[in-house]
């Protein structure tokens, strides 16, 4: 019982780290589609507009500990196209190969995130 509750919160604490990482990226994110530095990908400027809304959605869902694993879900989905599609738009953009992987180093976090939340669903069903 103690093993398990010790389990648990080790559990809790991987998962809280692991989100707020990928909130705070998704935050610098937003904040970075803003600068100049985004229009060297050379992408239309309704973009970024429609990016950060879904990024915000995606944070409040991501956060608020009371919405449903399958909406959840969708969260962690649009965070992974936007995390490989990011790979993709610095890489074809000119950025150096180790620049353009940065990207994958956060989706790895953020399976971390959602494989901890579906340990944490389990344990306390």
């Amino acid at each position: 019982m103690v093993t398990q509750l010790c389990t648990m919160k080790k559990d809790i604490l991987i998962y809280w780290i692991a989100t707020v990482m990928i909130s705070l990226v998704m935050i610098f994110s937003i904040y970075k589609m803003f600068t100049p530095e985004y229009i060297h990908f050379g992408l239309p400027d309704y973009l970024r507009y429609e990016l950060a809304i879904f990024k915000i959605a995606g944070l409040i869902v991501l956060l608020v500990p009371q919405f449903p694993s399958r909406i959840k879900e969708w969260a962690y989905a649009g965070f992974s196209i936007t995390l490989i599609s990011a790979v993709i738009a610095h890489y074809y953009t000119g950025d150096s190969f180790l620049r353009s992987l940065e990207p994958m180093i956060f989706f790895i976090v953020l399976v971390v995130s959602n494989i901890y939340l579906y340990k944490i669903k389990n344990t306390s069903a």
